[in-house]
């Protein structure tokens, strides 16, 4: 599957806390967690971000609490992909389970730039930036996790496994 998108871009530890303030934690629905998504480093990124679009982060995307809210924001205000130096453990883990495709790359922090048009495929990791003709590689997701992603998440997955 390919993954296309505009680039928004965010430094080294990014943590849950700018990803989604404590004061939305409240509720769990995607949309309205969407509309605060990295209010902690740009009030206006909810308003900017179209859907489809990919953030590429530094190292250590994800620290701070172990909020399944984080991921679960970023899909509700449309991003399609986060590509990262790095990921937080507890972040990559939620980023999955909440249907999140997350990708780890060395290097893309420093070469594509903000409003680059990217293109991730998830079965081989090829990152293509279509602005300035660089690709990367990134570890592919492995079917079983590309079917979690496809299914919404752990819990939509669990729940379609068992109607089937």
């Amino acid at each position: 599957m390919k993954i296309e998108g505009t680039v928004w871009k965010f430094g080294d530890n990014i943590n849950t806390d700018v990803i989604i303030p404590a004061p939305y934690l409240v509720t769990t629905d995607m949309e309205e967690l969407g509309k605060h998504c990295m209010e902690g480093v740009d009030a206006a990124f909810a308003e900017k971000v179209r859907p489809g679009d990919i953030i590429v982060a530094g190292k250590n995307f994800g620290c701070g609490s172990s909020r399944e809210h984080a991921p679960m924001a970023i899909k509700g205000v449309g991003i399609s992909c986060v590509i990262a130096e790095g990921f937080a453990s507890i972040f990559f883990r939620n980023a999955f389970n909440m249907g999140l495709a997350i990708f780890e790359s060395r290097g893309v922090f420093q070469v594509i730039q903000e409003g680059d048009r990217i293109s991730v495929n998830q079965d081989t990791g090829k990152i293509m930036d279509h602005t300035n003709g660089k690709q990367f590689f990134a570890n592919p997701i492995p079917p079983f996790m590309q079917e979690l992603i496809e299914a919404g998440g752990l819990m939509s997955y669990v729940l379609n496994k068992r109607r089937a």
